[in-house]
């Protein structure tokens, strides 16, 4: 039961967090570009790999550690930043054309997934 109120309290401050930066950046720049999407997906991006080296190559801290602040944290902050590691991960082991499938049809799929999502729902409430 412990693990799940780690994620579960981690998860809370990385979404608000999220939605703190996200409308700070958007009210600050604004414009139709999305901004502030973009700035949480790399500096989420940049913590997953700052995080997650110190975590599992230089320190060995508690297991909840890990659970807190990736799973928790960044992944209310960003699964973003989940997706760019396993990328890295893949590239890095020598699995480069993985990588590279993993990274080409999570876009492709996950925006035709969008689309259709939209367009279905769309119809279906017009």
């Amino acid at each position: 039961m412990d693990r799940y109120l780690v994620v579960l309290a981690g998860a809370g401050l990385g979404g608000l967090t999220r939605y703190v930066a996200g409308t700070w950046i958007m009210a600050r720049y604004g414009g139709r570009f999305p901004l502030g999407t973009l700035v949480i997906n790399i500096t989420g991006s940049f913590l997953m790999g700052v995080l997650m080296t110190l975590l599992t190559e230089r320190l060995q801290p508690h297991p909840h550690w890990r659970l807190f602040l990736v799973v928790g944290i960044l992944g209310g902050y960003t699964t973003f930043s989940s997706f760019e590691y396993e990328i890295y991960q893949a590239v890095r082991d020598g699995a480069r054309w993985m990588g590279m499938l993993y990274l080409t049809g999570s876009v492709l799929f996950g925006y035709l997934g969008v689309w259709l999502g939209a367009t279905l729902t769309a119809r279906r409430w017009q």
